[in-house]
């Protein structure tokens, strides 16, 4: 029952102090603080009140705990990263944290946590990531507990060319909400370049422990505390490692109507650290051709002299366009920012409700210069039009090799993107740079991007199937050339499918060299052009359904790594079928032995 003035001998400030105080008590501190008063009775009721009322004015407010907890759900690395970073900052500000993946992390102990906060990517089409599904199910299903007494905030990680931006974040936060939990600090929505966006929201979550902290006093000074920090090395993804070209070779041979690059890349002097499984991230530079044709369409400048950053940086316009600013992909929310300089009716149009669909075709490979050529953006200047685009994101390759056997280098296997679409030849921005504009002795840009979703068992002797067609073979000549070097016993199985044996075999000469010494134990290839019916690396898979169930029970450990939207799905399918027939499960054990088998770090994708 709540203390009200108008029926107290209380004033206001009184019943405040005392509303406050008495729902804390415990029975054994009521009936003290009973006897208590009544001892004061002969100084007077009222006197005795004031004594108490004074002492609870003058009482430090309860202690906010101090114990934190922060889940990460990551695909790439980058959310486990930001997590990492955040209980940094949080156990300088003596917090006692507890940093785990979702796929490591008891639902159950939901309950035990005041503090919780959430960093979590988006994958595919508003998908939660393969470390964050069991948790993302079980918080929204019936068995998720009632949370009145946490308090938390999410960090959510996306990219706007995806329709379903962030879902998996605006999930969780409307999730945790829904379930009675209190948000001490707003959301954060990041696109592809994240650092500003986390940095402000690490600066909230501090700022508002602060607040709640028992002392009155912020635990940080907020975000100048996050950007003022030193990085954790030399090189990372805001300030990238030139490394020089040493290597740029086309693996495929004569013939082929694909083209795929071996390159090689020095770390000499970088000190920069990887593992197989880690990825590289490389800024590229827009086709200049693009560049040209937009600047033309425009009438600009290209020597024109325009702000890229709120730092005030500088630079002309042909170079921003070239280096700085994301040209080739168009999103809704730039279309939303475009429709306010444009004076097309057209365009407006598109952005209408019940147009969705409409929007989708429109977005679909088309960019920059398809906006301003098929709508009106008659006297903007450059400075107005580059200040609604986004900076040019980084592109993140799968490294395929081991730095045991290649010390001080970092090799990539990247296939050039071209089609023809909307009258025009399209180019994939990076793929296409690094066939066509970089040759050995030239530098590029890089960073590490490490990924611990995609690691090798910690035990060597624990067998492992690799599944990776065309590029997505790149990670398992990292993991053979570590087995090689370390020595490891463990026996090894590759999944490996392209268009034609003559000219599309990346890699053969390697792979039958490590069949010869016993690193692979078996490969089963798949050439989809080489037959009358499409063969694909799932179907070898069920040729080889009773082969690959007895690997499962000896403990095996499943990578995959390749095409997404398509690939992944027909070898989870795969997988799941091969369950089904060689043990007799049902399709939801299946399911459920898989989902296991994630959990376990037995089954991890690397999937784009």
């Amino acid at each position: 029952m709540e203390l009200q003035v108008s029926n107290s001998p209380f004033n206001q400030e009184q019943a405040e102090l005392l509303n406050r105080l008495l729902p804390t008590l415990t029975d054994h501190q009521r009936v003290w603080l009973n006897g208590y008063l009544s001892a004061l009775q002969g100084a007077g009721a009222a006197a005795a009140a004031a004594a108490l009322v004074q002492a609870v004015a003058q009482a430090e407010p309860p202690d906010v705990s101090k114990e934190v907890t922060v889940l990460y759900g990551s695909q790439t690395g980058n959310s486990h990263n930001l997590a990492a970073k955040l209980s940094k900052k949080l156990e300088e500000q003596s917090f006692q944290v507890t940093l785990a993946s979702m796929s490591d992390f008891k639902p159950n102990a939901l309950k035990k946590i005041e503090n919780l906060f959430i960093v979590v990517s988006t994958h595919g089409e508003g998908e939660p990531p393969d470390s964050a599904i069991a948790f993302y199910e079980f918080l929204h299903s019936k068995r998720a507990p009632k949370l009145e007494g946490l308090r938390y905030s999410v960090l959510a990680l996306g990219d706007t060319s995806y329709e379903f931006f962030c879902q998996t974040g605006k999930d969780f936060d409307k999730r945790l909400e829904e379930l009675g939990g209190e948000r001490i600090a707003p959301r954060v929505d990041c696109d592809v370049d994240f650092d500003e966006s986390a940095a402000e929201w690490m600066g909230n979550v501090i700022g508002a422990l602060g607040k709640l902290s028992a002392s009155g006093t912020q635990a940080s000074s907020g975000v100048p505390a996050i950007v003022s920090s030193g990085a954790e090395s030399e090189y990372s993804r805001s300030n990238p490692f030139y490394a020089e070209v040493l290597e740029n070779l086309n693996l495929n041979g004569r013939g082929s109507d694909r083209e795929t690059r071996h390159i090689e890349l020095s770390l000499e002097g970088s000190n920069l650290k990887y593992e197989p499984g880690d990825s590289l991230g490389i800024y590229p530079e827009n086709h200049p051709q693009l560049v040209e044709d937009l600047i033309a369409a425009m009438g600009w400048n290209g020597e024109e002299t325009i702000t890229v950053n709120k730092n005030g940086e500088q630079r002309t316009l042909r170079d921003a366009l070239l280096r700085y600013y994301e040209i080739t992909v168009l999103t809704k929310p730039l279309l939303e920012q475009a429709a306010q300089l444009s004076s097309s009716p057209e365009l407006k149009k598109l952005l209408e409700a019940g147009r969705e669909q409409e929007l989708r075709a429109y977005l679909d490979e088309r960019d920059l210069l398809d906006l301003v050529t098929d709508h009106s953006f008659a006297g903007v200047s450059a400075s107005q039009f580059v200040s609604i685009l986004r900076k040019i994101p980084a592109r993140l390759y799968s490294i395929s090799s081991s730095p045991l056997a290649y010390p001080d280098e970092v090799h990539l296997t990247v296939r050039s993107v071209r089609y023809e679409a909307h009258g025009r030849n399209r180019y994939g921005v990076c793929s296409v740079q690094l066939a066509e504009r970089v040759e050995p002795g030239d530098t590029l840009p890089v960073f590490i991007q490490h990924n611990p979703s995609f690691k090798l068992p910690v035990n060597p002797d624990t067998p492992i199937i690799m599944i990776g067609p065309g590029t997505g073979v790149a990670p398992f000549r990292a993991f053979l050339g570590e087995r090689e070097e370390t020595g490891a016993e463990g026996k090894t199985w590759l999944f490996y499918g392209d268009q034609h044996f003559s000219t599309d075999f990346l890699y053969q000469v390697e792979w039958q060299r490590w069949l010869k010494d016993g690193v692979l134990t078996r490969m089963d290839v798949a050439f989809s052009r080489d037959t009358d019916k499409k063969v694909y690396v799932q179907h070898r898979m069920l040729e080889k359904s009773r082969e690959i169930y007895e690997w499962l029970q000896e403990g095996a450990a499943v990578y995959v790594c390749g095409d997404e939207k398509k690939m992944a799905h027909d070898v989870h399918a795969a997988l799941a079928t091969i369950l089904e027939h060689e043990g007799g499960l049902s399709p939801e054990q299946a399911a459920e032995y898989l989902t296991r088998m994630q959990q376990e770090k037995r089954y991890q994708r690397d999937v784009y």
